[in-house]
């Protein structure tokens, strides 16, 4: 079987053109993924720990806290970079090769402009967030049925706003020198929605280059060489003397 998976693979690489004799476009250079952004980063720590569900928290409070706050960092990241992305810039919401689609209450599919399907977007999540029947604040009030689905929900749309910056904005990001930030949030809410399965793989595989970069903990700095004994000076008794006569 290895050996009919080689041969396809060069049988592949070696065709390089459509049925129709032109060349596939090239693949754009994801900026994103060079390492002198991807090593900067707000923390050097294993994010792992900041999403682990706590003893004695409530799973429905702790996915209510922290899907609050991503949707006020996200926000507040986009908020960045707004006065670039225009209807004139980005004229669809897309991230890699995907075009996202507003779809209304109603199911209604709409092609937007960036800036107004991430405006649909922070609309959304403010209501939910913000709705005391579906994020109770008040002790003793309980989380409706749909709650776990409309949090779904929420993530779902706040990764298409992550990856369209990645994507469309990462040239702005640099220029302001937030790429350590955006990095960081990035990758904590990765590994937020991936424990408690938050949001389908099919939706963010467009990005698991990016993912796989940031996601995986950083490997422990190698120890320092100890420092090399000083040369012993030579025992009396294997010095030369001279003997006057």
């Amino acid at each position: 079987m290895g050996v009919l998976v080689c041969c396809d693979c060069f049988f592949y690489r070696k065709s390089k053109t459509k049925p129709n004799g032109k060349k596939p476009p090239p693949e754009e250079k994801k900026q994103y993924l060079e390492l002198e952004y991807t090593k900067i980063r707000v923390v050097d720590f294993d994010l792992k720990e900041l999403v682990v569900l706590p003893r004695e928290i409530d799973l429905n409070e702790w996915l209510a806290s922290n899907t609050t706050t991503f949707f006020n960092l996200i926000n507040l990241q986009y908020s960045t970079i707004s006065e670039f992305c225009t209807g004139d810039t980005c004229q669809a919401m897309n991230a890699c090769n995907t075009i996202y689609y507003w779809y209304d209450e109603r199911g209604k599919k709409t092609k937007c402009t960036a800036p107004q399907y991430v405006d649909f977007v922070m609309s959304l999540c403010q209501k939910l967030v913000t709705d005391e029947e579906i994020f109770p604040t008040k002790y003793g009030k309980e989380f409706p049925n749909s709650f776990e689905s409309l949090v779904k929900k929420i993530c779902r749309y706040l990764f298409h706003v992550l990856a369209h910056l990645y994507w469309a904005h990462f040239k702005e990001t640099v220029a302001l020198e937030l790429q350590g930030h955006l990095n960081t949030l990035y990758a904590h809410f990765i590994v937020f929605v991936r424990e408690f399965n938050l949001v389908d793989p099919k939706e963010t595989c467009i990005m698991d280059d990016l993912s796989e970069v940031l996601c995986t903990p950083a490997p422990p700095p190698a120890p320092a060489p100890a420092p090399s004994a000083p040369a012993s000076a030579p025992s009396p008794s294997s010095q030369n003397h001279v003997t006057e006569r």
